[in-house]
């Protein structure tokens, strides 16, 4: 949509796809990003290698305006999220001077190497941080970097997020009693006439009162009501539950 910002999601870790642990961060950056009217485009799910990781970052930050990578930028081993990003763009690691000095009042006389890993970052990047987080959030060029502890991009995330408000989403959901093969063609036919609006045909199993939920969206108000009329008037009217 010719209105819209875009993103991409980089989920980093081998964690997920080992199946170890369930993915809850790409689930909750969509659903946010779609409520501030940023349209996401992506999603990927990638290994803790450097190679990959660099190659990921530099893809998405070309293609999209805001990039969200979650995971590996702690102390340990696997923890290559900084490094994979600096490779991918040319550019040394260098120790921020800001996260060091957080790091060293935070840790006192803990602090250590491992620990001092973490003011590592891509040279040219900028923090952002208030009182209000543990730990600041990194920032090369358009990609935000996060945590992949789910309570901590979580709670990132919320502190930044107005940052990225835009246009609105407009939605309506048209819940219907009918098989999508009942309503396929008149579907796909207003799809075609709308170029200005986005579609959803969701099967629901389970439900009593409805048999699947079209969803319809746009960033103009005017065209996802006409959509949404046109729509009513091919659909068989003893098949609309109702629309919301």
């Amino acid at each position: 949509m010719e209105n819209s910002k875009t993103a991409g999601i980089i989920i980093i870790g081998n964690e997920i796809l080992s199946g170890k642990v369930r993915d809850a961060n790409s689930y909750f950056l969509a659903g946010e990003l779609r409520g501030l009217g940023v349209d996401v485009r992506r999603i990927s799910v990638i290994p803790d290698e450097t190679e990959i990781i660099g190659r990921e970052a530099v893809e998405f930050s070309g293609r999209y305006d805001y990039v969200f990578t979650s995971g590996g930028v702690g102390p340990t081993h696997d923890d290559v999220t900084m490094s994979g990003i600096a490779k991918g763009f040319g550019v040394p690691l260098v120790v921020h001077p800001q996260i060091e000095k957080f790091l060293a009042a935070r840790f006192g006389r803990s602090l250590n190497d491992a620990v001092l890993k973490m003011a590592e970052v891509p040279e040219g990047s900028e923090i952002i941080f208030n009182d209000a987080m543990r730990f600041p959030v990194t920032l090369y060029r358009n990609i935000y970097i996060f945590p992949g502890i789910p309570e901590y991009l979580t709670s990132k995330f919320t502190l930044i997020r107005e940052r990225f408000r835009t246009s609105a989403f407009y939605l309506r959901r048209i819940f219907l009693s009918a098989h999508e093969s009942e309503f396929a063609e008149s579907l796909n036919l207003i799809v075609s006439e709308n170029p200005e609006v986005q579609f959803g045909s969701y099967p629901v199993t389970g439900d009593g009162e409805f048999r699947v939920i079209v969803t319809v969206e746009s960033k103009s108000e005017s065209a996802l009501t006409s959509a949404v009329n046109a729509l009513k008037d091919r659909l068989p009217r003893e098949a609309v539950v109702r629309i919301e």
